[in-house]
C-alpha cells in the first residue's frame, strides 16, 4: 500500500498538471470504486473546474469548483495516470466567476506527457483504459485521469468540500508527521504507558498519519529501537531519535520520488528510486549499511519487519 511519500509525491506531480482543468466527463466503469449517485456525479463533477490537490496521511483530495471534494485512497493495488491532451490549464487565478468556474485551460499546445503514480505495473505504461481501469475523468482539454485498481480495495468518494475534515476517514486519524503539530511531546503521549510493540504502534494511523511498513522499519532502524520493545519501555532520549527519524526517512523518500512514483514523458519510465538505498527494508541477508552486521526479517504484529541485531537491541 502506498504510504505518505508514495502518495505525496502524486499529489504533488498531479498539482501541477489538475488545477486549471475543467472536467468534461466521468465514465464509472466499477460503481464502488467511486463513491457517489449518477446525480452527484453530474451535478457536482462533470463541468467542475479542478482548484487544488491536497493530502491528509495516504489520502489524497481534489478540490472542485463545485463546492465538492473527491477523496481518494489507493489501497494495495490503486493506481492514478494522467495523460495530458493537447492544451495546458492555465494557472489558477485566471478563471471566471461562473458556477463551477475553474481558470480555464490556455491554448498552448500539450506535449502528451503521462504522470502515474501508485501500485507499479505495466497498465502505468501501456494503453488505457485496460482491464484495471475503474473510473475515468475526461477534461475540456482532451486530458484524462484514469483510476486503475487491479484488486479493486481502493475508493474514490466524493464529499461536501465543506465537511471533508468531518469525514469519518479523518476523524480518528493523527497527525501529518510533517507538520508542525508533530513534535517530540506529541510522540511521549502516544507511545508512554503504552505496553503495545513499539511498531505496532507507529502503524497505528490514530497516533501518526501516513506512516507504514516501510518507513515505520526505516525509522526505527535510524532510531536504533528493536521493533517489538514495548511503546512504555523507550527512555524520552529515545523517542526524540525517533521523532527526528521519522521526519527524516519520510523527507528522503519524499526527494527520491517515493518507492513506486513512475513519471512516464513519451513512455521513457523514471522510477522511484527510495528503495535502493533503504537501511534495512527488503535488505534481509544483506550488510546492514551502518554497522556490517547481516539484516534480519522477523514478525512484528503479524507483519514483516527488516532489523539489525546490532543496531536494533531487543535489550
Amino acid at each position: 500500500m502506498p504510504e505518505l511519500p508514495e502518495v505525496e509525491t502524486i499529489r504533488s506531480g498531479l498539482a501541477e498538471l489538475l488545477p486549471g482543468q475543467r472536467i468534461a466527463g466521468v465514465e464509472v466503469l466499477l460503481n464502488k470504486s467511486l463513491s457517489a449517485p449518477e446525480s452527484h456525479i453530474t451535478t457536482h463533477i462533470a463541468g467542475a473546474g479542478v482548484t487544488d490537490v491536497r493530502r491528509r496521511g495516504k489520502i489524497m483530495i481534489v478540490d472542485l469548483s463545485s463546492g465538492y471534494s473527491l477523496l481518494v485512497h489507493l489501497k494495495m493495488t490503486g493506481q492514478l495516470v494522467f495523460e495530458a491532451g493537447g492544451q495546458q490549464p492555465a494557472k489558477p487565478g485566471t478563471g471566471t466567476n461562473e458556477p463551477h468556474s475553474c481558470p480555464n485551460p490556455t491554448s498552448e499546445t500539450g506535449d502528451g506527457r503521462r504522470v502515474a503514480g501508485g501500485h507499479p505495473t505495466q497498465s502505468m505504461a501501456g494503453d488505457l483504459p485496460d482491464k484495471t481501469t475503474r473510473v475515468i475523468f475526461t477534461f475540456q482539454d482532451g486530458s484524462k485521469l484514469f483510476f486503475n485498481d487491479q484488486r479493486t480495495f481502493g475508493w474514490m468518494k466524493l464529499v461536501e468540500r465543506s465537511k471533508v475534515e468531518r469525514d469519518k476517514c479523518f476523524m480518528a486519524m493523527g497527525v501529518e508527521p510533517l507538520g508542525s503539530q508533530f513534535e517530540v511531546c506529541h510522540l511521549k503521549s502516544r507511545l508512554k504507558h503504552r505496553k503495545a510493540a513499539i511498531k505496532t504502534l507507529l502503524l497505528d494511523q490514530s497516533h501518526v498519519a501516513g506512516l507504514g511498513n516501510i518507513y515505520a522499519d526505516e525509522a526505527l532502524h535510524l532510531a536504533q529501537v528493536h521493533p517489538s520493545r514495548e511503546g512504555q519501555s523507550l527512555s524520552d532520549e529515545e523517542i526524540e531519535r525517533l521523532h527526528a527519524a521519522i521526519i527524516k526517512v519520510l523527507g528522503d523518500s519524499i526527494q527520491a520520488g517515493g518507492t513506486s512514483f513512475t513519471s512516464y514523458v513519451n513512455a521513457n519510465g523514471i522510477t522511484g528510486d527510495y528503495l535502493h538505498n533503504a537501511r534495512v527494508y527488503r535488505r534481509q541477508g544483506e550488510p546492514c549499511r551502518a554497522c556490517g552486521t547481516t539484516i534480519d526479517k522477523i514478525k512484528v504484529g503479524q507483519r514483516g519487519t527488516h532489523i539489525c541485531p546490532n543496531c536494533q537491541k531487543l535489550t
